[in-house]
């Protein structure tokens, strides 16, 4: 009885392996140019749905064997600023605006120069064998080494020279992915009254959202969400509106050369703000 039941739950991961596997097949066959972008989200949403469930809990498990009852160093090390006890979907919430930098924003648009299925494929792939994995591991190796960074793990294990080069590939490589991300939010948003404010109206909404769950309703995820998403709404529809005045669209008007210096502050004053503040 316990095997049959074993065996129905993996059903519904089946039959959404099949709908992957069936849009996916749409994307292959289809010629031309014209086809549904929402064939690629159901394929790709269904596929890292079942990796997610099989792939990513075998190597939580066998591999990496995560202990859940291991205190973390954000637990070990509470001191407000940098190491902060989180709750779990305001974590991933973090780790997803991370990840979403340039390499995600640009790679789709120029693998899809060279067709949707190799592009697809790659993205597909690369994000369940290779992307994924290797954050996911990375993560666990800092928080097993007390919240280490790469460059610190690189030195411990094989010595001062080695983790110095690893420090330096590091920081070349932020500033080339913060070089190209930069340019496409100057952009974006350059001559853009509306852009601009409703991007800069973001920060104050997140700081507001940080001290409400930190001081005024802790552990209100859901009710504090809501009121994220209602005044982001509203910062978009005010944006339009100071777009079309006459008197305040020259206010929140920036050359790219000003956002650039904009964005290089914003940096730097977050990079020392509480984590639970921003």
């Amino acid at each position: 009885m316990n095997n049959k039941n074993s065996l129905l739950r993996h059903i519904p991961w089946l039959v959404l392996a099949i709908v992957g596997a069936c849009a996916l097949g749409v994307v292959a066959l289809r010629r031309g140019e014209a086809v549904n972008a929402l064939w690629i989200v159901v394929a790709a949403v269904a596929i890292y749905l079942v990796a997610y469930r099989y792939y990513s809990l075998f190597i939580a498990t066998k591999v990496m064997q995560l202990d859940p009852l291991r205190a973390t160093p954000a637990v070990v090390n509470n001191d407000g600023l940098d190491y902060v006890p989180t709750n779990k979907h305001i974590l991933f919430g973090h780790h997803f605006a991370a990840i979403a930098g340039a390499g995600p924003l640009v790679g789709p648009v120029l693998a899809a120069q060279m067709g949707y299925l190799p592009g697809t494929l790659w993205l597909i792939a690369g994000v369940v064998l290779a992307g994924a994995v290797q954050d996911f591991m990375v993560l666990f190796m800092s928080v097993r080494r007390n919240g280490r960074s790469l460059g610190d793990m690189v030195r411990e294990e094989m010595g001062k020279v080695p983790g110095t080069i690893a420090l330096f590939g590091c920081f070349l490589i932020m500033i080339i992915i913060l070089a190209v991300l930069a340019l496409i939010v100057v952009k974006a948003l350059a001559e853009s009254p509306w852009g601009m404010f409703t991007v800069m109206a973001t920060i104050p909404i997140a700081m507001f959202m940080g001290i409400y769950m930190r001081y005024i309703r802790p552990g209100r995820i859901g009710e504090i969400s809501i009121v994220g998403v209602l005044l982001l709404l509203g910062s978009i529809w005010l944006g339009g509106q100071i777009a079309a005045s006459p008197e305040w669209a020259p206010i929140f008007t920036f050359t790219g050369t000003q956002i650039t210096w904009m964005l290089i502050g914003y940096g730097i004053v977050a990079a020392v703000l509480p984590v639970w503040l921003v």
